[in-house]
């Protein structure tokens, strides 16, 4: 926590940015035991979080019984209510949406939102041969491992999820909101309050099968003009992933050895 720490006083005051993927733990100990961090960074962006009820028309999923006999439908990840960052840490992601220094400066990436931003087939392709395709007859080591990766969970996302048009990509969205923030839809500036169920039992019994709410997140919508966290409800696929194409072209220009497959 320390290096962390001094590595990011070492940066000017107001212009570095902080990305959390994962659970929140050490972002929670970070700020509280250094305050005053939260005044010195430019931002935090989290991937995590779900919050439901049609906050975007992303589709969040479905949900089958033990039986297999019915499905319904669901908006977390890990639990019926909570997307697993949240709900391996509640209490962590609470200290840091009602930290009042820190709350201002973050943008919250939830499932609503990266469950826009789907690899189709079209996708899934376009980036293999990259965008321009009439100019590439050939698949680099590079495009193919992103391929592999980015299709691993795409059965277990139509299967368990019901997202058969294609994986979603998460972690890459608060990535991209620090290099094109205005590709992402906020409404022209809503911001909320955004509040984290700590109270209840984790379940016991593995993916979504507890009726508990404990991860859920919770957002309320404050008055135009206050502060609040940053959720965007859409955000410019188009442009996104040519940037994740562009980022693929560089990787391949500075990968030392480019090995070269033919497609199938």
């Amino acid at each position: 926590m320390q290096a962390a720490y001094e590595a990011l006083m070492s940066t000017p005051p107001g212009t570095a940015y902080v990305v959390a993927t994962g659970t929140l733990t050490n972002m929670g100990v970070l700020f509280t035991a250094y305050p005053k961090l939260a005044s010195h960074i430019k931002g935090l962006h989290i991937m995590g979080g779900a919050i439901g009820s049609s906050f975007t028309p992303a589709p969040m999923g479905v949900i089958s019984n033990d039986s297999g006999t019915s499905r319904e439908e669901r908006f977390g990840n890990w639990s019926k209510y909570a997307e697993f960052n949240i709900y391996c840490d509640p209490e962590a992601a609470q200290s840091l949406f009602t930290n009042p220094e820190l709350k201002t400066k973050i943008m919250l990436v939830p499932l609503d939102l990266s469950h826009l931003f789907l690899a189709t087939r079209q996708v899934q392709e376009a980036l293999l041969h990259g965008f321009d395709q009439e100019q590439r007859v050939q698949v680099s080591t590079v495009r193919q491992l992103f391929n592999e990766i980015l299709t691993f969970f795409a059965q277990t996302y139509a299967d368990v999820f019901g997202l058969v048009q294609g994986p979603p990509l998460h972690d890459v969205l608060p990535v991209l909101a620090i290099m094109a923030p205005n590709i992402f839809d906020d409404h022209g500036g809503e911001r909320f309050d955004v509040d984290v169920v700590i109270d209840g039992a984790h379940g016991t019994e593995g993916i979504a099968r507890t009726e508990s709410r404990v991860g859920q997140t919770v957002v309320k919508t404050i008055t135009e003009g206050s502060s609040g966290v940053r959720i965007p409800r859409n955000l410019n696929t188009d442009v996104a992933w040519r940037m994740i194409d562009l980022c693929l072209d560089l990787a391949e220009q500075r990968s030392a050895k480019r090995t070269v497959v033919r497609p199938a």
